[in-house]
């Protein structure tokens, strides 16, 4: 059958190539791409030129982009939707706002007794609720690797979460999961957090501590561990790492298993 929509995607990738050469470049940088099968390598290459062409790339002074860090930003970004199927799952928003560094941004909080409080805080990334997403350009160019960081997927899982609203943990789970799962896993697990950093606020805690701060982040940093230290994150959270599995309909840890097995010199976290 004829798809109106097939063809704008095949206009679309057959106006915007991309060398073999160049997406061999975005591959050598983004390691934890390693170990995915050439369907695969294929569908976020191409859904990286579609995403590129979707959303609007800002570039404050200080940051230039061409092809190729276009891709590394775009490949990242669509990582965690490699098997989501169609659906728009980054909409509500149209532009990713670029800075040289991290910035400074308007913080506002109500505690348990009532009072506001005000301050700037220093940020790499924010996603604003029906706006825009806002990187640090060095933190996109730090992602991709398997040290339990990637500021993309970071501040693109908050929009997923915002997919029901404002960002709390609970993204749009698929039919064959149950919120009530979700929710005890999650929750068990975030309580367990804070726990230790009550107990200790310095402890070295399995993953970063920065999770504890609220239900939302802990489903961000958390997305950031399943993709670039499921070791970790399945070590320390195994329940969490099979909800995240669910969700996202992948396995990075069996991938980063089989590039062990096949380069028992095959490092991470380095």
């Amino acid at each position: 059958m004829w798809s109106l929509t097939a063809w704008r995607r095949q206009r679309t990738l057959a106006k915007h190539p991309v060398a073999l050469e160049t997406w061999r470049r975005v591959r050598e940088h983004l390691r934890f791409l390693d170990g995915l099968s050439d369907a695969e390598d294929q569908w976020l290459r191409e859904s990286s030129v579609l995403f590129l062409q979707a959303k609007h790339l800002t570039t404050l002074p200080g940051v230039e982009l061409h092809q190729e860090e276009r891709l590394l930003l775009a490949a990242q970004a669509q990582l965690p939707l490699l098997h989501l199927g169609e659906l728009n799952w980054y909409q509500g928003f149209h532009e990713i706002v670029l800075y040289p560094d991290d910035f400074l941004s308007p913080q506002r909080h109500r505690d348990a007794a009532g009072v506001e409080h005000e301050w700037e805080g220093e940020h790499s990334g924010e996603a604003w609720q029906q706006g825009p997403v806002i990187l640090a350009w060095p933190g996109v160019l730090a992602s991709g690797g398997w040290e339990g960081y990637n500021l993309v997927i970071h501040e693109l899982a908050h929009k997923l979460d915002m997919l029901n609203g404002d960002a709390n943990g609970m993204p749009p789970l698929h039919s064959d999961m149950r919120a009530s799962e979700w929710s005890s896993v999650m929750q068990h697990a975030y309580d367990d957090l804070n726990r230790q950093l009550d107990r200790n606020p310095d402890a070295e805690t399995p993953i970063d501590p920065y999770a504890a701060e609220n239900p939302a982040e802990f489903f961000a940093v958390t997305s950031e561990y399943f993709f670039s230290a499921p070791d970790l994150l399945s070590g320390a959270y195994p329940q969490v790492y099979q909800q995240l599995q669910l969700f996202y309909r992948q396995d990075p840890l069996a991938r980063l298993k089989q590039l062990q097995t096949v380069h028992p010199d095959y490092r991470v976290h380095d």
